[in-house]
């Protein structure tokens, strides 16, 4: 008798185990398709935010498709996407990847510059796992749009300097200087090997 009554929950729950997990499996690959295209309109607001293009609140999910599709070349370099901005044949501008390890995990994102190697016309973050409210404002507007214009005329190594330091073109954030450091560092590398023509 005591054999039986454990036989039942056993097999209920196993039951209801398959169930379940059949019951997840569909939901998930019945929305795979739209969790994709939802990650990739993010990054195309993203790329497009870099390039100076794409303004939150007012720029709809039709326009940024349209804009990036008309605008914006996709290509491969050192193993990453590169986007350029076109403008009919001429190139304008480039989204160059950055990545590399923050205070608290990797920091990947974009920094624009223009086809002349003069002028960053943006930059933006596509993941990070910094401190929220510290090291995590790198994400925030207040940190990104210093970056708009900044010119980068002749330099050949160094970027984007963190204030106070001689040359200084960008405000580190206040309390979280270990973040503004790397995000400083990565830029730098990274924009350098671009510059020289690393695989571009």
């Amino acid at each position: 008798m005591k054999n039986k009554s454990m036989t039942y929950p056993i097999v209920f729950m196993t039951l209801l185990t398959i169930v379940t997990v059949f019951i997840l499996a569909f939901l998930n690959q019945s929305t795979l398709a739209k969790v994709e295209e939802n990650q990739n309109l993010e990054l195309r607001r993203k790329i497009l935010y870099v390039f100076d293009m794409y303004q939150e609140g007012e720029t709809s999910d039709e326009e940024v498709n349209k804009l990036f599709e008309e605008n914006v070349v996709e290509s491969d370099w050192n193993d990453q996407k590169l986007y350029t901005l076109m403008e009919g044949s001429e190139e304008k501008a480039y989204a160059v990847p950055f990545a590399g390890p923050g205070l608290w995990g990797s920091i990947n994102g974009y920094i624009g510059v223009d086809a002349a190697m003069e002028t960053i016309t943006g930059v933006e973050f596509i993941s990070q796992n910094e401190t929220p409210g510290l090291g995590g404002r790198i994400a925030e507007s207040p940190y990104k749009e210093q970056y708009r214009g900044v010119d980068i005329s002749g330099a050949t190594d160094k970027f984007v300097i963190n204030r106070p330091a001689a040359g200084g073109n960008i405000d580190a954030i206040a309390g979280a200087t270990q973040t503004s450091t790397y995000v400083e560092t990565m830029i730098n590398e990274d924009l350098k090997t671009f510059n020289q023509g690393g695989n571009k």
